[in-house]
């Protein structure tokens, strides 16, 4: 039986159309491994952000049904583009988009999830040999909307697909060579992994590591659908494999450290302390499909009765939840302010090599303080320490974590001041 490869390219990889043209080689070069082969495939370059642009050129606040069905255009142009230039190579192929196929989503315009894949249709053209070339980031309703998936959503058209198909991999071809232990561009000599585990990986991309979207990895990981991430570009590179952690040597307690820039810290000030206050608040927040990363309650002051929640938000959400919080203030009682800041960081370092491995957290804390970096808040899971820090220190928190934990790929510091050792 022949084994299904789905492979994912982004819109730099489609950007123009010597790129679609190298796409199309790639894409038949699988299907002459022997595989079937399907492609999901985002908008071309900037085409989305242009799409966005003229949206806001018109108003500043478009409804989100019609953000979907503009944006929903750009994998439309993309995708016969692909199918065309495989066909003058003498390869049969064919493109859909998702209302084509049936890619069925919640009824949520900008951040829809996918419910389930229709795939007779899929089935039936891998069956006739036929490359099949998917538009990504989108859906559709059960009464026939148009969705868009959000942020990195081809990721997940890719991954969901693979998973629907019983694929053997998915491949996320990009403009970079595979995962590396954190971002090149903040730490020159960043090493490049050949592996790492879908819960490492995962909590890279929840911590801002940009290279897949979380709702992707967390796709694969309940699927067990084997992701490889890379380089269009250096085909004789096999980039870095996602998989499973019980089938990795863990030889590091860190894999990665990850900063996100896009976060704003929001402290509601002088909440009453009585249970069902915070649960009032954040359900709210939920029903506004607002996504709540990092979370602190002070102690209580014993004469006031009150104290302090803050949390983090994504600031492209920021001013929804403001919005919400201060229409819910009298409701629940707070009597003080809602103090937004802007200006920080989240700084994370992840690896499943430090379950109950003891000095990590302090050699994170005590790194950090030798560099003169405040930290303002933390979060932890088995496998992932944040650290909320001001913006302008991210970068020297991140070349500093990564010299300790022993993630660089020449062995040589940058960074200045005593390091603990691990």
């Amino acid at each position: 039986m022949r084994k299904i490869i789905v492979q994912k390219f982004g819109g730099t990889s489609v950007a123009d159309t010597e790129k679609i043209k190298n796409v199309a080689k790639i894409v038949i070069k699988e299907k002459e491994n022997g595989n079937d082969v399907v492609v999901v495939v985002s908008a071309m370059g900037h085409t989305t952000d242009y799409l966005v642009k003229m949206a806001k050129d018109l108003t500043p606040n478009p409804s989100e049904r019609e953000m979907d069905m503009l944006l929903s255009t750009g994998e439309g142009v993309s995708i016969a583009l692909l199918a065309m230039a495989i066909q003058a190579q003498g390869y049969d192929a064919v493109s859909y988009n998702a209302m084509q196929i049936g890619i069925m989503t919640e009824n949520i315009h900008s951040k829809a999830r996918i419910l389930g894949i229709k795939t007779d249709k899929l089935k039936q053209n891998l069956k006739e040999g036929k490359i099949i070339v998917i538009a990504g980031f989108q859906g559709v309703t059960e009464d026939g909307e148009i969705t868009t998936l959000g942020r990195g959503g081809s990721d997940t058209s890719a991954v969901a697909l693979a998973a629907a198909l019983n694929a053997e991999r998915c491949d996320i071809y990009t403009d970079v060579e595979g995962v590396y232990t954190t971002d090149p561009r903040v730490v020159p000599h960043a090493s490049k992994l050949k592996e790492i585990s879908y819960e490492e990986m995962l909590e890279l991309a929840h911590a801002g590591a940009n290279v897949l979207h979380p709702r992707s990895v967390e796709t694969a990981k309940l699927n067990n659908v084997p992701l490889r991430v890379r380089s269009s570009f250096i085909l004789n590179d096999l980039g870095t494999l996602i998989l499973g952690v019980d089938k990795m040597e863990l030889n590091k307690p860190v894999a990665g450290v990850a900063q996100d820039l896009s976060q704003a810290r929001i402290v509601v000030c002088d909440v009453p302390d009585k249970p069902g206050v915070a649960a009032r608040l954040f359900s709210q927040l939920a029903k506004e499909n607002i996504s709540v990363d990092m979370i602190i309650q002070s102690y209580a002051r014993k004469v006031s009765n009150t104290n302090d929640i803050a949390f983090t938000v994504d600031k492209s959400d920021l001013n929804k939840t403001v919005s919400a919080l201060e229409a819910l203030k009298n409701e629940i009682g707070a009597t003080g302010e809602i103090e937004v800041d802007e200006n920080i960081a989240k700084v994370s370092i992840v690896g499943a090599g430090m379950i109950d491995r003891p000095g990590v957290a302090s050699a994170m804390f005590e790194t950090l303080a030798s560099q003169g970096i405040n930290i303002r808040m933390i979060s932890t899971s088995e496998i992932k320490i944040s650290c909320l820090v001001d913006k302008d220190q991210a970068p020297l928190a991140v070349k500093a974590l990564h010299t300790v934990f022993n993630l660089d790929s020449d062995a040589v510091a940058d960074v200045k001041g005593d390091l603990p050792d691990v």
